[in-house]
């Protein structure tokens, strides 16, 4: 993804040219899993931090880190559950209650293959790319239903199925909306889907696809089992869903699963609808002060990363605002009003693209 000529040039001096691509690649996407798994971390710390300020009252505290009251929570979060004891029913299916947590984070990791960070900075720039990131989320399921089965126990199955129903009830939603992204951009390779909103704010897809915006928003909070959608906790049944019987690391391969798909699906909004890592100032001169070569009008992993505070920071604001719905409501939603919608916007852009309006003006 990066060049990094001089270390190429000194992993060629020890080892085989042949391999020095190899392994720089390989150091490359191990620096970035590190760096989404301490964003992850300090994502849970700004979760209780933002919730708390929105209620009213007071976030961690207690754990200080370089003199800042809580910042260390993170850390001891990953210390106490590296030293709990990981328990295994003895009924269950043992091979895979221990598989399901991997199922669940290696399609959200995998993701990250071909998500641009800047201009030419991704690991696979494939056409397809689409089709690949659809197929990784739904592969997230299996995880779910695996662990709700695997565990051998009535509670946690039927969170799972609850959990299962739900995804497959808003990825279809979620796919619809994809397809106008595909429409508007006309290829699957998300670079171009990038490129093709050049142009400035004004010409990024959240303005002529706003309706398939807040479907696919909406579908992604439901697609990570999120607050208002959170069934999988079933209040009647004083359980945690499909990973009731999981502790330890074995259930921290879930919460760090839901995490990463949260900055995942902010990552996609981000790309889909808002110009990946685009300026917003790019074709604007603002009256001359601003000209095409400056700095703030260049594309970069600096507006990406800005940019994805804003999604991050609405799954945390409709946690703490919005109650859990009933599971009706929630299919409901996904149903009969989300899947219409986006047909029917759909059938609109359609309309748009064959009288050339808007972006599609040739």
């Amino acid at each position: 993804m990066w060049q990094w000529t001089p270390l190429r040039d000194v992993l060629s001096q020890w080892i085989t040219p042949y391999w020095a691509a190899p392994l720089l690649l390989a150091v490359q996407i191990f620096m970035v899993m590190i760096c989404l798994i301490l964003v992850m971390a300090f994502y849970t710390l700004a979760e209780r931090k933002i919730i708390g300020w929105i209620q009213a009252r007071r976030g961690p505290n207690r754990v200080n880190l370089f003199w800042i009251p809580g910042l260390g929570q993170p850390f001891a979060d990953v210390f106490k559950l590296i030293f709990k004891e990981i328990l295994i029913p003895a009924d269950s299916n043992q091979f895979l209650f221990r598989l399901a947590p991997f199922l669940a984070l290696v399609p959200a990791l995998a993701i990250w293959a071909v998500i641009p960070f800047a201009p030419e900075k991704v690991f696979a720039n494939i056409d397809a790319g689409l089709l690949y990131i659809l197929a990784m989320t739904s592969m997230g399921v299996y995880g779910i239903i695996l662990a709700g089965w695997a565990a051998n126990s009535k509670y946690a199955f039927l969170g799972a199925m609850r959990s299962a129903a739900q995804i497959v009830a808003y990825e279809i939603a979620m796919g619809f909306a994809l397809v106008g992204v595909l429409m508007a951009a006309r290829s699957l390779n998300i670079g171009d889907i990038i490129h093709a909103q050049s142009g400035g704010a004004l010409s990024w897809n959240w303005f002529w696809l706003f309706p398939l915006l807040v479907v696919y928003f909406i579908a992604g909070v439901a697609e990570t089992n999120r607050a208002p959608f959170d069934v999988a906790e079933g209040e009647s049944e004083i359980v945690a869903g499909f990973h009731v019987d999981y502790s330890g690391m074995a259930f921290a391969l879930f919460f760090i699963a839901e995490y990463v798909n949260m900055i995942t699906v902010s990552a996609l909004t981000v790309i889909f609808f808002f110009g990946g890592w685009l300026s917003p100032f790019q074709g604007y001169h603002l009256w001359g002060l601003l000209p095409d070569d400056a700095l703030l009008a260049q594309p970069g992993f600096f507006w990406f990363g800005l940019k994805m505070l804003g999604p991050m920071f609405s799954f945390l604001w409709l946690r703490a605002t919005f109650p859990r719905y009933r599971y009706d409501q929630i299919m409901r939603l996904g149903w009969k009003a989300l899947i219409p919608v986006t047909l029917v916007w759909l059938l609109v852009e359609g309309v748009m693209v064959y009288c050339q309006v808007g972006p599609w003006k040739t």
